[in-house]
């Protein structure tokens, strides 16, 4: 068992036995799953953000992925760029307040992630957010040559380590998701041969965007075993967290990273 599946499950553990003197009692949580997510609700964490059950997590090879494999009622909540150094630590904020858990695609151009390093690194040790590349300056890969594209994520590679122990292999994310096989081919050797793609958007990167609109992709998108993208670049996204939040318990959702439910095999 990795270091961040085990912390997460002595966290689990701590909160049952916080919770129900080390026993579960009673009948199911009506927010259980259909993925049978833990009926327990960890202290300080909103009911329907539960810790999600540990095993069995769904193999998968290398290739591109778009949506969850298998059954269940998780969502992945995948947050790209990160332009906005107000946004990234909104969004770090939204995770340690509620318990919700998400997937970052790091630019590690942007100076967000070196001045939000020591409130993130906790999270990402705890297995809470995940990290995976998505360049170091948002190029469109198809565009660049082999040499360029490794440039590309081998640097934000070497970030990812020195800063919060982790490379984010093998999942990776094209900019604009433009990538072809020779682009996955220079992933692939630098580790990361899981394009990592999405079924379902908060449109947050149209030029015009308001908490309306969002909420309207929300509601749109929001669904089992779906992987949603989302972008760290401007604050409207953190006026309605609360409202997102809302939707994920309503339809009995759990927010997931891809490592809480893959396994590359």
């Amino acid at each position: 068992m990795d270091r961040r599946r085990l912390l997460t499950l002595l966290a689990a553990g701590t909160a049952a036995t916080l919770l129900g003197g080390g026993e579960a009692h009673g009948d199911p949580s009506p927010l259980d799953s259909g993925s049978g997510a833990a009926g327990l609700v960890p202290l300080g964490l909103v009911p329907g953000n539960a810790i999600p059950p540990l095993a069995p997590r769904t193999a998968i090879g290398p290739g591109t992925i778009s949506a969850l494999s298998g059954a269940g009622n998780n969502i992945a909540l995948t947050i790209d760029d990160g332009a906005s150094a107000e946004t990234v630590g909104a969004f770090i904020e939204f995770a340690r307040r509620t318990g919700v858990r998400l997937t970052f695609f790091v630019t590690a151009y942007y100076p967000s992630w070196s001045i939000h390093r020591d409130a993130l690194r906790p999270l990402v040790d705890s297995g809470q957010i995940q990290l995976g590349n998505h360049t170091w300056d948002h190029p469109d890969l198809t565009k660049l040559s082999a040499g360029a594209v490794a440039d590309q994520l081998e640097r934000t590679k070497t970030f990812l380590r020195n800063n919060f122990g982790t490379d984010g292999a093998p999942y990776y994310r094209p900019p604009f998701g433009y990538h072809n096989a020779a682009v996955d081919r220079v992933a692939a050797d630098s580790g990361y041969v899981v394009p990592t793609m999405w079924y379902g958007n908060l449109n947050d990167t149209l030029t015009v965007i308001n908490e309306d609109m969002l909420l309207t992709a929300a509601r749109q998108w929001f669904r089992a075993q779906s992987i949603v993208i989302g972008h760290a670049n401007r604050p409207t996204v953190t006026h309605i967290f609360d409202q997102l939040n809302d939707i994920i318990r309503e339809r009995n959702l759990a927010t997931v990273t891809l490592n809480d439910v893959l396994v590359l095999t």
